[in-house]
């Protein structure tokens, strides 16, 4: 869709690399500076998508750069600025190799894991005897390690990242409280919108100075599962689909297609009528969890709109 930007190629002042991940392309800087423009592009199943949704990178940077500004009391951050819909400026980190994933009920992956007979989950015991979407006693984390693009997130144990060097003990054991502090809030801030937080994933990065600081997306539709409360035990109860707002959707859509990132598969052609719907969900997410009106950016010319507002920062920070 032409209202949609999901691939850049801008040159920056100062401009030293790109990386370009699954979703978000990260512009270095010199004076350890990063441009993180959040794209529209949609993966799943650690395959893009041949179509962006539209206004996709906007909710998500625009969820996540609120987020952050909301725990950055709680847990320190790489954000310094927001100068565009679809833009995040901040400090240099070097990223941790794994993703911190934060299950407080049994849904999605660790439910597919579940039904398949396993009851260890990165070195997690899960209790015998739940149903899709129960609510664990306490919230399990289960690492994966990051993928680079193209490639599966791997789930991997505590004992395995420390033994393996990954991270080392004394980091890890930060990485895991930061993760608790954070979905803690973000399961309160979530009821309180009539929605509970089912799971989500954290990345975190060091700065030069060897500060362990949140970085890339929270509590966003992509890297989060949320329900609707009202209704939860009832739908539980009855034996139900539980109705949620989160990446799922799109899940189930693929698996009722055929697809699930698996060697040989080809990915299912979305129609525009979907890929409206699937926008949509994004925006009615969006609302909910921020309790705010989305308001649509212009869309007429995305690219020369995000490097007019990055080079006016630029200029502005000199």
């Amino acid at each position: 869709m032409k209202n949609t930007i999901t691939d850049t190629n801008f040159n920056f002042p100062g401009q030293i690399s790109v990386y370009k991940g699954k979703v978000r392309e990260v512009y270095h800087l010199e004076g350890d500076l990063l441009v993180m423009i959040a794209t529209d592009r949609l993966s799943a199943f650690d395959v893009v998508m041949p179509k962006g949704i539209p206004y996709k990178g906007q909710i998500l940077n625009q969820i996540a750069t609120q987020m952050m500004e909301a725990t950055s009391d709680i847990v320190p951050n790489w954000l310094t600025a927001t100068p565009d819909p679809n833009v995040a400026v901040g400090i240099k980190c070097e990223p941790f190799k794994v993703e911190m994933v934060i299950r407080g009920y049994l849904a999605g992956h660790a439910a597919r894991e579940y039904k398949a007979g396993k009851r260890l989950l990165c070195g997690v015991k899960m209790p015998d005897g739940m149903k899709e979407n129960d609510k664990f006693p306490e919230p399990i984390i289960t690492p994966a390690t990051k993928a680079e693009m193209g490639d599966h997130d791997e789930d991997i144990s505590k004992d395995n990242i420390i033994k393996r060097g990954i991270v080392s003990k004394e980091d890890y054991e930060v990485l895991e409280d930061y993760t608790k502090k954070l979905f803690d809030f973000g399961t309160k801030i979530s009821a309180s919108r009539g929605l509970i937080l089912v799971d989500t994933k954290y990345e975190f990065g060091k700065t030069s100075d060897g500060k362990i600081v949140l970085i890339d997306e929270i509590h966003t539709p992509d890297s989060s599962r949320y329900f609707y409360a009202d209704g939860y035990k009832e739908r539980q109860y009855r034996g139900e689909a539980q109705k949620q707002l989160s990446k799922e959707f799109v899940r189930q859509w693929l698996i009722g297609q055929g697809f699930q990132g698996l060697d040989g598969q080809k990915v299912p052609e979305m129609s525009d009528d979907y890929i409206q719907s699937v926008s949509e969900r994004y925006i009615e997410l969006y609302e909910k969890i921020t309790g705010t009106k989305f308001v649509k950016a212009d869309l007429s010319d995305i690219e020369s709109r995000i490097e007019k507002n990055v080079l006016n920062y630029l200029n502005s920070v000199k």
